[in-house]
């Protein structure tokens, strides 16, 4: 009995030295462990194989892909982008990258649908079919004519309707249809995705679309003054600019006496009604914050309608995201060349409709709003009482104006010279 516990003893030692011995040649990586199907199992990265800021141990998959600490593991493998190689994944993601989608706006009785993909962007160059049916199962179709992504549908009843985008080839469509809203009136609300139907002028005609003409024969006369008011009691010295002053020194603006800037950051193109930035925008209102100066922004409307004022309200308010605002965000309101310009020809109710739909887009964003024009075009292109509750901003080159209303801020000639800008530029004061 006493040998027999010996041998049982003698034996228990052995097998516990030898599972020790088998565990430090196996982490030591002298053999591998085989599965029943003949593969190695997951095995363990050393800390010698970690890229920086990779956690030491991380785990490697069979074909040597990181999936713990070690996530560029796939770097060390150079048949991870083999495009002969088979791997589901990449796949997978090429698939999404033509995988589309249905993005709806509504302002009032209308509906722009915007065809993107996987990651958000507008797809161009393709002539979309999209199929709008109402709730009793009354269906149109349209399609992307100008193949720039996006499908407009005016003069709609207000309601749910379902959206379908058709088969195209080369892309993966949704399997079901959006559900979108038709709003009955306009919602002054700004539109979540107007950065998809902004333009850069590299993409239109700018020499046709980007036309201003000032109606101010009847407010000019010889007493204008174009130099800076400096020392003028409870008011700010101000400048606006665009493209059209070019580069502009900064610096030396602000060492002149300049206080405050309103910049355009873009403008509604007078024909196809773009919407477009202004090349210089992003420039120059950097270049004013860093200098010290007080900055408000402008856009220049061709709009024809309340819906399309709040597209340009939007725009504004896109273009302000990340800037610290110390001023209005105004819309211009002044003719683009005579009867050609698209929105030349609007009555005094519409337009003063456009102006009311932009500044309270703007301010049921919680920001600051007005109206530029000249006196003649307050006079006789809007109604003035409807706008009391925005800032308005006077045209009039004389000495002292004629315009006999309220208004903040006074652009007093366009024939300004400051230090810093070559050629002539727009002087204000602003009333504190």
């Amino acid at each position: 009995m006493e040998s027999r516990l010996k041998i049982l003893a003698l034996t228990g030692s052995m097998a516990v030295i030898l599972l020790v011995v088998l565990l430090v040649l196996w982490q030591n990586g002298m053999f591998s462990l085989q599965t029943p199907s003949g593969e190695k199992p997951v095995q363990q990265v050393t800390d010698a194989g970690t890229q920086a800021g990779e956690s030491p141990g991380a785990v490697q998959d069979r074909d040597g892909h990181a999936i713990g600490g070690a996530l560029s593991g796939f770097l060390r493998d150079e048949g991870f982008f083999d495009p002969e190689k088979d791997d589901s994944a990449l796949d997978s993601l090429r698939e999404q990258g033509h995988a589309l989608s249905l993005l709806a706006t509504s302002v009032e009785k209308d509906l722009r649908l915007l065809v993107v993909d996987f990651a958000g962007e507008p797809v161009t160059g393709e002539s979309f079919v999209i199929r709008l049916s109402d709730a009793g199962e009354n269906s149109s179709e349209y399609r992307d004519l100008d193949r720039d992504g996006i499908v407009y549908v005016g003069a709609l009843k207000a309601g749910e309707y379902t959206a379908e985008l058709l088969p195209i080839a080369g892309y993966v469509v949704p399997v079901e249809g959006t559900r979108v809203r038709v709003k009955e009136q306009v919602e002054y609300i700004a539109i979540d995705d107007i950065s998809v139907l902004l333009h850069t002028e590299e993409e239109i005609d700018a020499a046709k679309e980007d036309l201003a003409q000032r109606d101010l024969a009847e407010d000019t006369d010889e007493t204008e003054n174009a130099k800076l008011q400096a020392g003028v009691a409870r008011t700010l010295i101000g400048i606006d600019v665009s493209k059209y002053q070019g580069e502009i020194d900064w610096n030396r603006v602000a060492a002149a006496g300049v206080e405050f800037a309103i910049i355009r950051c873009g403008y509604r193109g007078r024909s196809t009604g773009t919407l477009v930035v202004d090349p210089t925008y992003e420039r120059n209102i950097r270049g004013a914050k860093a200098a010290g100066l007080k900055v408000g922004i402008y856009f220049f409307t061709q709009a024809v309608s309340e819906a399309e004022a709040v597209e340009e309200a939007s725009a504004a308010m896109e273009l302000a995201k990340g800037y610290d605002l110390d001023l209005p965000i105004y819309i211009d309101s002044e003719g683009s060349g005579g009867v050609n310009g698209r929105a030349d020809g609007l009555d005094a109710d519409t337009r003063t409709l456009v102006c009311e739909a932009f500044c309270r887009t703007v301010k049921n964003a919680g920001l600051e709003s007005g109206v530029y024009a000249s006196r003649h075009w307050l006079q006789h292109n809007l109604h003035t009482e409807k706008l009391g509750s925005f800032e308005t901003w006077l045209a009039e080159y004389r000495s002292v104006p004629l315009y006999e209303g309220y208004y903040m801020m006074w652009q007093y000639t366009s024939r300004g010279s400051v230090d810093g800008i070559e050629g002539y530029v727009d002087l204000d004061l602003r009333y504190e």
